[in-house]
Parts: structure tokens; C-alpha cells; sequence
């Protein structure tokens, strides 16, 4: 029995590592927050882990019954997620983002906080980790299959935070036109990842079958 609860938990830790992907995620967190502090960084760092975490959390436990109860089904959440993240490319190719802070670089708000969206939601939280957390449980039923997913999912987006923070050095590094190029090449990347959710939702609909 223990090692089959060893195993599980190699598998899970695997799963959620290579889902959730914390090191690729954290250039595009600094794509996502040109010019900011790092106090600012790190708040906007662990707020979207916080977020992200609970979300799992509520998934693991409930699984497929959330969206059952309101009508989603996964495909239909993997098309919505894509078509956002879209938008979201768009203002990283078009340097929305950064004009828009710009001009309200006096004030303090938040309204252009990225921590819900895009990071918590759908690139941390997304269709592919809520699709683990629903598998992996239902692999393991019980209390103690729940409490391993939820536990090896909050070690891996512990590791998403740190590797979030730690992002402020490269833009050091890099410099601020290093930073546009690669702000535009990760929007580049984003709207392909974006475009690929859309037809995997899609696909599972019934149609672009000829783009698997």
C-alpha cells in the first residue's frame, strides 16, 4: 500500500510540474509586468498563486460536479480560456499593457493587475490543471487521495511563486530592449498556445478534427 501511495505521488508530482510548468511561466510573469517594483511583483506573484491554489483546491474536491452544476463542460471552459488568453497576446504583441501603466503611473490602483488574469486564470489555473486535479482524484477516491493531490499541487505552485519572484533579475540582465523582444516573442507564443486551446475544445466538439 505505501508504495503504491509513493508511486501515485511520483505520478502526481510529475503531472502537476509539467501542467502547470512553474519555469515557463515565469519570463512570461515578467512580460506580464514591465517596470513594475519588486514589492509589487511579489505581491502580484503570491496573489495569483493564492488565487490559482484555491481554485485547484475547489476542483480536486468537487472535480467534474463544479462545472456539471453550472452547464460547463471542459472542452467549452479549454475554448473560453484560449479566446482570453488571445486577447491577452494581443495586448503583449501591441505593448498595450505597458502604455496603459504608463498613463497611470501616478496613481497606485490595480485595475491593470495581472494576478487573476491571465496568471491565476488560465495560465496557472487553466484547462489543463483542472483537467489533472479531476483525473488525479478520481485515480485515488478518499480523503487520502485528496490531501496528496492538493498537497503536491500546493508544492508545485510554491515552486511557481518563487520562480515568479526570482524573474526580476533577468530583466536586469536583459535590459529594457531585451525585455520588448522577448515581451513580443512571448506573445507570439501565447496567442499559438491560445489558438491550441481553442481547437483541443473544439476538437472535442466534434470539429477541426484535421488540425490534431
Amino acid at each position: 500500500m505505501i508504495e503504491l501511495d509513493i508511486a501515485f505521488m511520483i505520478t502526481a508530482f510529475a503531472t502537476m510540474i509539467v501542467i502547470i510548468d512553474p519555469f515557463a511561466i515565469g519570463p512570461m510573469f515578467l512580460a506580464l509586468t514591465p517596470g513594475m517594483t519588486p514589492s509589487q511583483r511579489r505581491r502580484i506573484a503570491w496573489r495569483s498563486v493564492i488565487i490559482a491554489a484555491l481554485l485547484l483546491l475547489v476542483f480536486a474536491a468537487f472535480g467534474e460536479a463544479v462545472l456539471g452544476f453550472i452547464g460547463i463542460s471542459m472542452p467549452a471552459f479549454r475554448v473560453a480560456g484560449g479566446v482570453l488568453l488571445f486577447l491577452t497576446a494581443l495586448d503583449m504583441l501591441f505593448d498595450r499593457r505597458t502604455k496603459r501603466r504608463e498613463d497611470t503611473a501616478a496613481s497606485d490602483d490595480d485595475h491593470d493587475d495581472p494576478s487573476v488574469f491571465p496568471l491565476a486564470i488560465p495560465l496557472i489555473a487553466g484547462p489543463g490543471s483542472i483537467a489533472s486535479v479531476i483525473l488525479l482524484t478520481g485515480e485515488r477516491p478518499g480523503m487520502q487521495g485528496l490531501v496528496t493531490v492538493v498537497g503536491i499541487t500546493f508544492v508545485v505552485l510554491i515552486i511557481m511563486g518563487v520562480t515568479m519572484q526570482v524573474s526580476g533579475y533577468l530583466e536586469r540582465a536583459l535590459g529594457k530592449v531585451g525585455i520588448n523582444v522577448i515581451t513580443r516573442l512571448l506573445g507570439m507564443l501565447l496567442a499559438a498556445l491560445s489558438v491550441q486551446f481553442v481547437l483541443d475544445g473544439l476538437r472535442a466538439f466534434g470539429f477541426a478534427t484535421a488540425a490534431g
